[in-house]
């Protein structure tokens, strides 16, 4: 059961990962070691699942941003397994969800452009033997990055 101290800790963290427990003890009134204890606790638990660092995909020449919904055309274990597999080895894939409504999946990609994209759809994806048709959307731009979650 998460307390309202764990709570602003969890916040802080979303925020910035690199607070220190020192940093961290003097935002929520704790000693450095109370900070540093309640986040352990708060990783060994699985409320922290890991620390990465954010970064700008122009920058690293990744121009497309898109959002592809991905119908299957026969639905089976073997089937879903292997489009899984197909997805885990794409590195232009950067998320992906299984759907209710009419899509079954639905994949975040960056690639370096439309080219790169283009290929995805029709080299990698379209071939799946599940898969019957895609639909895609570019991405013209984002108004919100992808937030820290509700605490």
């Amino acid at each position: 059961m998460l307390d309202a101290t764990d709570t602003r800790l969890l916040s802080a963290l979303q925020k910035n990962a690199h607070l220190t427990a020192h940093q961290l003890g003097e935002m929520l009134n704790l000693s450095a070691s109370q900070a540093g204890r309640r986040r352990q606790r708060l990783e060994a638990e699985g409320y922290i699942t890991g620390y990465t660092a954010r970064l700008d995909p122009l920058k690293l020449g990744l121009q497309v941003q898109g959002f592809i919904q991905v119908h299957l055309g026969t639905h089976g274990p073997e089937q879903s397994a292997s489009f899984a597999r197909m997805v885990n080895t794409r590195p232009e894939i950067s998320s992906a969800w299984t759907m209710t409504g009419e899509a079954d999946y639905l994949l975040h990609v960056y690639c370096d452009d439309l080219p790169a994209l283009n290929s995805l759809l029709h080299e990698v994806i379209l071939p799946h033997p599940a898969v019957a048709r895609v639909q895609s959307q570019i991405v013209m731009d984002q108004l919100k990055r992808d937030a820290p979650l509700p605490t």
